[in-house]
């Protein structure tokens, strides 16, 4: 059975350290392969993760949609086979498992540019079925999103067992991890839990700080430290997939987790 967990908040509020963080976690103290999904276009999850990235969902997607249209004429872009007979769902489904960044344990897709002009609906249903039927191999699924939700259904059918918001200490991230958490009932997709982490908060928690998360519908699942190993690994360019057990960033993640899984 593959768990799927989701990662949103704010831009910069550090969701890709977090992201980074479950899935070292995950790697240390749980079986079974990872299947990372950068969701984010501005996220750079294969650098913290130490993978290699050269190719991404969207590249595979334009350039598939380049073959249709120079291919037909009267049916449109979203229509028929591309050349050679083979169907866009075959040909998506080898381009996106050939574009798969491998590592040991935890293997890495990304989304890439967003959609640009002309129509995307065919294309998506089939990315989405493809990205889908690769999940299902895979233990774990860990998607660092967009500062929204609003993708997140265009990007999987699937169920997501836990959805992680994480905000930074400030009012703007959590109104805007308010609204995400609010939005989540709308969303075609199940949501079974869902959490608030706030990162780089320092504790006691301001009174007017405590009082904004007590008012929202879903519940701190924790607070994670302001860490100066995370800003020296950013700068000599060492994948934070790496960083030590002892490391606060890590600790607090580690002991969040152990208290849902």
């Amino acid at each position: 059975m593959t768990t799927t967990i989701a990662l949103a908040g704010k831009g910069g509020t550090g969701k890709t350290t977090i992201a980074a963080m479950i899935i070292r976690y995950l790697i240390q103290n749980k079986s079974g392969a990872i299947l990372a999904i950068d969701a984010d276009p501005s996220s750079n999850l294969n650098m913290v993760l130490g993978l290699d990235l050269e190719t991404t969902v969207g590249d595979v997607r334009e350039g598939m949609l380049q073959q249709v249209k120079q291919s037909l004429t009267a049916r449109g872009a979203a229509m028929g086979t591309l050349p050679g007979g083979i169907s866009k769902r075959e040909y998506l489904e080898y381009e996106v498992r050939s574009i798969l960044a491998e590592g040991d344990r935890v293997d890495l897709i990304a989304m890439g540019r967003p959609e640009g002009p002309g129509c995307y609906c065919a294309v998506n249903h089939n990315l989405r079925e493809v990205i889908d039927a690769i999940g299902k191999s895979y233990r774990w699924v860990v998607m660092d999103n967009e500062a929204g939700l609003e993708h997140l259904s265009r990007r999987t059918t699937r169920d997501v067992d836990y959805l992680f918001v994480v905000s930074d200490p400030t009012q703007r991230g959590l109104v805007a991890a308010r609204r995400i958490g609010e939005f989540r009932h709308e969303l075609d997709i199940h949501i079974e839990h869902c959490y608030l982490i706030l990162n780089r908060a320092p504790e006691p928690l301001a009174p007017a700080l405590q009082a904004a998360i007590d008012e929202m519908d879903f519940p701190l699942l924790g607070i994670v430290p302001a860490d100066t190993t995370v800003t020296e690994f950013d700068f000599t360019g060492r994948p934070l997939i790496e960083i030590p057990d002892e490391a606060p960033v890590y600790r607090a993640m580690a002991a969040m987790l152990d208290g849902i899984f």
